[in-house]
């Protein structure tokens, strides 16, 4: 069945005669009469009811015009379709993230876009840097905000831009405050009482970058490096935390996320800063996707957090 059958038989129907529909068409008459009939032989069954006096429809012909007007009207918004994915203005962007950003980037970069783009078909779903990394690789996803990877995961396949370089802050129980009133003053943690305090951090595969950050800061200052107990999410160690499990060192968008039992502490001396990205497969011709881009560079651009 070809669409130009569909449009004959759709002409047929609304002017039922053949001559005047085959004016329409531009076509002679009995040209457009073998279409019709051939069009009847492939479906098995009969359109229209024809006299020398009368051509009408038939009960299932005229149930079928519906249909075939449908696919009339798609067939005629397939090229306005194609452009609008060409622009993005329509389509599917799947987007991951790591949990900081959820304090900090994403809820206004993912409101622009939806204010933007309305009609493209935005999935969200949060997942640590390395299984990011892997869904790209797999084309699970589009697009990933992910603590800075290492340079070895990114080689040419994927691409990576830095968004947004922020300082570390310490997260301590908030009932450990009075016992470790004198390792800070003005709200100002000293590192070596940190240390000194069972450490919750990420597994190292989940954030390399970000678990040799933390240990390099101990190496910095000559302290032993252990961990006490890993998480997978920001919002888990931070619970862990509250719990009076241990401490841990987390962005310092982080302390957007207000839990009861939790005392976020400055650094005092050096801090070292964590950066946050994005990440998606080189060459991927997805518009939705060049448009979030975008939005990102002009309402993100690389700097610390808070500016």
């Amino acid at each position: 069945m070809e669409l130009r059958q569909i449009r004959q038989f759709v002409t047929v129907a609304e002017e039922l005669h053949f001559g005047r529909a085959a004016e329409r068409l531009n076509m002679t008459q009995p040209p457009l009469s073998q279409s019709i009939q051939l069009l009847e032989k492939e479906l098995g069954l009969q359109l229209f009811e024809r006299t020398k006096r009368s051509v009408k429809l038939t009960s299932v012909g005229e149930q079928w015009l519906a249909h075939a007007r449908g696919v009339l009207a798609d067939a005629a918004a397939l090229p306005e379709t194609a452009r609008k994915l060409a622009r993005g203005e329509i389509g599917r962007l799947r987007l991951c993230f790591v949990s900081t950003v959820d304090y900090s980037l994403l809820p206004s970069l993912v409101s622009r876009f939806r204010a933007t783009h309305p009609h493209v078909e935005l999935s969200l779903r949060e997942a640590t840097s390395n299984l990011q990394i892997d869904a790209l690789l797999r084309d699970e996803a589009d697009l990933g905000f992910v603590i800075a990877p290492p340079s070895a995961a990114l080689s040419r396949t994927l691409t990576y831009r830095p968004v947004l370089k922020e300082p570390l802050v310490a997260v301590v129980p908030s009932t450990w405050i009075e016992a470790m009133r004198e390792g800070f003053c003005d709200q100002t943690l000293e590192p070596a009482r940190f240390f000194a305090s069972p450490l919750i951090l990420f597994p190292r595969p989940s954030a390399p970058i970000f678990h040799d950050l933390v240990s390099g800061f101990y190496a910095e200052h000559r302290a032993p490096f252990a961990v006490f107990q890993e998480a997978i999410q920001m919002q888990t160690i931070i619970g862990l935390v509250a719990s009076g499990m241990g401490v841990a060192l987390v962005p310092k968008s982080m302390t957007r996320l207000k839990r009861e039992g939790v005392t976020y502490l400055p650094l005092s001396g050096r801090v070292p800063t964590v950066e946050t990205g994005l990440i998606w497969r080189s060459g991927d011709q997805n518009a939705a996707l060049a448009n979030f881009l975008a939005i990102a560079d002009e309402a993100a651009p690389l700097g610390d957090e808070g500016r």
